[in-house]
């Protein structure tokens, strides 16, 4: 097994390779406007540093969401491409659930990303493996009380939500804690056909999750003019 993983759902522009006991490389660049920009040539350098070639993945994994739309496409359209020029399949992993599976969190707690136009995306989880709902996009003033908080959408809003409830856990998820959720769940041979069915709990096809509607609108006819 050799899995190529990688999100581009945040601002985190991450890729990891994971050969089915542990990561082998692992890099990550914060920039929320290079995601089309860094994605491949952060791909090729954790491919250089495991020691491996393209040709060698057996698996390619994409997070899937949620995020803005550009920069989630940039890592999903990616996926699909490599996975059919290489004839391996493809699958996608909510980011909330990567980014709570790299948490180290022994409690229930909340992962948020920042969703933009003052709301964020969040699911609730049991441990770094359950989650238990969402995901979700709402307020931070409406995310449910008194539970721990992960990532960088919790603290931007952390006046809003309560300084005291951040966790010591990375603000964005990493590729490394992607491919290693992903890497437990492929050692079943009909893996492909419960995710192809859509009920996987973790692995899913490699389709964007979007809360929202686009903000594309199809242009309203135009007026009538009288003569």
């Amino acid at each position: 097994m050799l899995v190529l993983a990688f999100d581009t759902a945040t601002p985190a522009v991450t890729a990891a390779v994971h050969d089915g006991e542990g990561v082998l490389a692992e890099s990550t660049t914060i920039d929320a406007r290079r995601h089309g920009e860094l994605l491949v040539p952060t791909i090729r350098e954790v491919l250089k540093e495991a020691g491996v070639s393209l040709g060698d993945v057996t698996t390619v994994v994409a997070g899937t969401g949620p995020g803005p739309y550009t920069g989630l496409r940039v890592g999903l359209m990616t996926a699909q491409a490599l996975a059919t020029a290489l004839g391996v399949p493809a699958y996608g992993v909510c980011t909330l659930d990567a980014l709570a599976y790299g948490s180290g969190m022994a409690e229930p707690f909340l992962v948020a990303t920042d969703a933009r136009r003052r709301e964020v995306f969040w699911g609730h989880y049991e441990d770094p493996g359950t989650r238990l709902s969402g995901p979700s996009v709402d307020r931070p003033q409406d995310l449910p009380g008194g539970l721990p908080l992960v990532g960088a959408g919790a603290r931007l809003y952390a006046g809003v939500l309560g300084a005291s409830r951040l966790a010591d856990a990375p603000d964005h998820p990493f590729a490394g804690a992607l491919a290693s959720l992903a890497a437990a769940q492929l050692g079943g041979p009909d893996v492909r056909e419960v995710v192809e069915s859509g009920t996987h709990p973790v692995l899913s096809l490699p389709r964007p999750i979007y809360l929202r509607r686009p903000d594309a609108q199809v242009p309203a006819p135009p007026k009538r003019v009288s003569a």
